[in-house]
């Protein structure tokens, strides 16, 4: 019976440990590539968790690059059998034998929006191309914008091919992860969210943004789906001249990132 308080303790200890565990590792992106892992490691402003590496590199140039700018900066590096490194990026045909573990204090929970005061935010549903999300994350840190709401399900991930496109800017502003965006929009009290909709009455000219904003974009073919139309309260439109249909769906971000 003496030993059940210790391990109650013991059980709320391990508890908290994996809350910590998960917590830090749910802000870690994973890269690969070696040029993107290059530009990482020269950017002395991102935190390396982990570089790694396959045993089947052959030493060229780029290797000893990578090499001498992990030591430099004290960072850990980790060889594998490419079989296992593979697991690691994900993508086993692009990854030329190395990836990296970047700490990104900006992809943050969407929980964190909840206790915000005031915010203005770009909320992407089903946006798949990652040339796109890049441009999009690229015009938002550029403009007025407080942040990226980025689903999970159905939505490019943080590659390379986001990273290029979006210049430099991917670790400027804060960029929220949710599962769906219905997890969020339907627990934000007095939140604006506004549809981006061709065919709305208003347009992004005629409105002025609450303290607590939200506007939600989604893909060139598809739009927005049912569900999270459902979650929006109104709906405003981008007016087109000479019988132009759509912008791309980054130009459409820009010119919201801009409104003040």
């Amino acid at each position: 019976m003496g030993n059940i308080p210790i391990l109650g303790r013991q059980t709320v200890n391990d508890s908290q440990e994996y809350k910590k565990k998960k917590s830090f590792f749910d802000n870690v992106i994973t890269l690969y590539g070696r040029n993107v892992v290059v530009e990482m490691l020269q950017d002395e402003n991102i935190e390396v968790h982990k570089l790694h590496m396959s045993t089947s590199n052959k030493i060229d140039e780029n290797i000893k690059l990578i090499n001498s700018l992990a030591k430099s900066r004290n960072i850990e590096i980790i060889t594998h059998e490419k079989k296992s490194l593979s697991r690691i990026s994900k993508n086993s045909k692009q990854d030329q034998g190395v990836c990296i573990d970047i700490i990104a204090k900006t992809y943050k929970s969407v929980d964190e929006i909840k206790s915000m005061n005031r915010f203005k935010l770009i909320a992407l549903d089903g946006i798949q191309n990652p040339q796109n999300l890049g441009m999009v994350i690229r015009s938002c840190a550029a403009g007025f914008v407080d942040g990226i709401i980025l689903p999970k399900k159905n939505s490019a991930k943080i590659s390379p091919l986001v990273v290029k496109a979006s210049a430099g800017t991917l670790f400027k502003l804060p960029i929220y992860y949710c599962d769906s965006l219905d997890e969020i929009l339907h627990d934000l009290g007095e939140t604006k969210i506004y549809l981006l909709d061709a065919n709305a009455k208003k347009n992004i000219y005629s409105i002025t943004p609450n303290s607590k904003t939200i506007f939600v974009l989604g893909n060139e073919s598809d739009g927005v789906s049912s569900e999270v139309k459902a979650l929006c309260n109104d709906s405003i439109s981008i007016p087109m001249n000479r019988g132009v249909e759509s912008l791309n769906v980054a130009v459409s971000a820009s010119l919201l990132s801009f409104m003040k």
